[in-house]
């Protein structure tokens, strides 16, 4: 028996041994923490996770309240950024939120990006679409134009539209995953709210035992609750928590599966959106130089543009890009600098050149032998007689000096053949206008009325007036600018119109000496009794006639019409040629 007992025992010795090591092991495994400090311990990580899931963002830019005013403001102006998103949010996802990112990254001086971490994923392409912007050099030069100004940065947004779609379109798989891998992030936020929401119903049960059981020991009733009252949780609440933290395990492994694929199509994608956003970058620095040198050309200032609401700048530009002269605006640019420097050089030149010595009163050209008169006492009498007479001994110069008070009148010829062009390509008509737009700006630099005068035939004349005293207007210049009236030539019709403008002004003002500039491709006749009348008028008002004969050599010939009508004349065979015309602008 005992050898039986003892052979049994020997045959088997871990049997039952092993049996209730397993059974223990099993046991500690699958053991259910009784604790809820151990319990907090275990779903702490969960407890984070819920927490971090919060701080994701949507936007790739940070930007603070007043960013965000601008890109609202200016969204809700643009309907080509509403229309642009609304296109977009057809076929791709999120591309409202990349469209915001766009504009500040071109709007903010120093843009700066958030962290990826930081990004929900389902942003993450859009993420990397506006770094790749923010660090191409194309994009820094372009920030020198649309820093600060929303309507700059609207347009930029606006002139990469293109690339953004081909972006967008060639990424698609890449966003996919990233959706993805945002629902099982969204997935194990879930699982992580689970885990919390369980501690804190096993944290409730707990409480509510202990009190129950500190109530039965006070009455003495406690029969020995086997979840006693000195904290232990209840075991289906344990149970419920640990449920929570197995499913959240599984989601955060699924999370990291689909962020790995998230990340491995967008790593795919990275080469074809950095050439993108360098082409893209290209072209809004382009389109954003152009628009700002239109309207340099056309003399709007920077700060009367930041004046402009942006629906009438948009409306402005568009009129600028598409107007009748619009191919011509660096020509009207080049017009306006040379007039500018012309300025400047007849302030330089003001005085003259010495020709020799001459007799009047002009006590700043008396020549220094008079001025010692003055030392005796004797000839100063003498010299006041003298000046009183006009008598004294003066330096003569002979030079360009500005003599014109009046208004600057311009008459430009709108006859069919001013619409033909030049040797350049470029048009009659264009060169008219550009001279006379700078004719403009030196008319209100000198603080003096400027008039337009288009004409054509003699039924068909339209005037337009800008007085000194008040500003422009872009548009009014515009409608001048553009304003073609076709048909034949009359010059009496201008003419005598301008002639008009003059006397009224010298009748209401005492205002003469003024200028008029007559711009014309053609010749033709003037009546006898006219051409009387209207050198009367010149003798009375004291105005000046300039011609400007382009492309007709006869009409600048000698015994033309146009030369007896003008006091200087000159021909323009070279339309590119801006400074062809330059002594126009040192003489008026």
């Amino acid at each position: 028996m005992d050898s039986t007992t003892d052979g049994t025992a020997a045959g088997r010795p871990d049997s039952t041994a092993g049996r209730a090591a397993d059974s223990t092991a099993g046991r500690a495994a699958d053991r259910t923490p009784s604790s809820l400090d151990e319990l907090a311990s275990r779903a702490g990580k969960w407890l984070g996770l819920s927490a971090a899931a919060a701080q994701r963002h949507t936007a790739a830019v940070v930007a603070d309240r007043f960013d965000r005013i601008a890109w609202r403001d200016t969204y809700e102006q643009s309907a080509g950024l509403r229309e642009l998103a609304e296109e977009l949010n057809e076929c791709y996802d999120h591309t409202t939120d990349l469209l915001s990112d766009a504009f500040w990254a071109a709007y903010k001086v120093g843009p700066r990006l958030r962290e990826r971490a930081e990004m929900a994923p389902s942003r993450l392409l859009n993420h990397q679409v506006v770094s790749a912007l923010v660090e191409s050099p194309e994009f820094a030069e372009l920030r020198r134009e649309t820093a600060g100004d929303p309507y700059a940065a609207a347009m930029a947004v606006l002139a990469q539209a293109a690339a953004l779609r081909g972006m967008l379109e060639r990424s698609r798989t890449a966003q996919e995953q990233a959706e993805q891998a945002q629902q099982a992030q969204r997935a194990a936020e879930d699982a992580a709210t689970a885990v919390a929401e369980a501690l804190q119903q096993a944290a409730d049960e707990t409480d509510e035992s202990d009190a129950t059981n500190e109530t039965n020991t006070a009455d003495g009733t406690d029969q020995g609750d086997e979840t006693g009252g000195d904290g232990t949780v209840p075991r289906p609440a344990a149970d419920a928590v640990q449920r929570a933290i197995r499913a959240a395990e599984a989601a955060e492994a699924a999370a990291r599966q689909a962020a790995r694929s998230a990340d491995r199509a967008l790593a795919a994608a990275v080469p074809g959106i950095r050439a993108a956003t360098r082409n893209a970058a290209v072209k809004a620095a382009e389109a954003v130089r152009q628009e700002a040198a239109l309207m340099r050309a056309w003399g709007v200032a920077p700060g009367e543009l930041e004046r402009l609401p942006f629906d009438q700048r948009a409306r402005l530009a568009e009129r600028l890009r598409t107007g009748r002269l619009a191919q011509w605006a660096e020509l009207i640019g080049r017009f306006r600098q040379m007039a500018d420097g012309e300025r400047a050089r007849k302030v330089e030149n003001a005085t003259g050149e010495l020709v020799g010595v001459t007799l009047g009163d002009d006590l700043s050209r008396v020549i220094p032998s008079e001025l010692a008169s003055l030392g005796l006492p004797a000839m100063r009498a003498v010299f006041a007689a003298r000046y009183a007479a006009g008598e004294l001994m003066l330096y003569d110069s002979q030079g360009e000096q500005t003599t014109g008070q009046g208004a600057v009148i311009a008459c430009v010829d709108t006859s069919h053949s001013m619409y033909e062009a030049g040797p350049g390509g470029v048009t009659r008509e264009a060169w008219a206008k550009a001279c006379a737009l700078a004719l403009l700006d030196q008319a209100r630099h000198a603080g003096r009325d400027f008039v337009g005068i288009l004409f054509s035939a003699a039924d068909k004349i339209q005037v337009f007036r800008f007085p000194a005293d008040r500003p422009a207007g872009i548009d009014r210049t515009l409608d001048f600018a553009e304003t073609f009236l076709g048909g034949g030539t009359s010059y009496q019709a201008p003419l005598t119109a301008a002639g008009a403008l003059l006397e009224e002004e010298f009748n209401d003002t005492a205002r003469a000496r003024g200028d008029i500039v007559m711009i014309t491709d053609d010749e033709c006749g003037v009546t006898e009794e006219w051409m009387r009348g209207w050198n009367d008028a010149k003798h009375r008002l004291g105005f000046r006639v300039f011609g400007v004969a382009i492309g007709a050599p006869r009409a600048a010939g000698a015994g033309s019409v146009l030369e007896a009508l003008c006091d200087n004349l000159r021909s323009i065979e070279d339309l590119t040629d801006v400074h062809a015309a330059a002594d126009l602008f040192r003489v008026i």
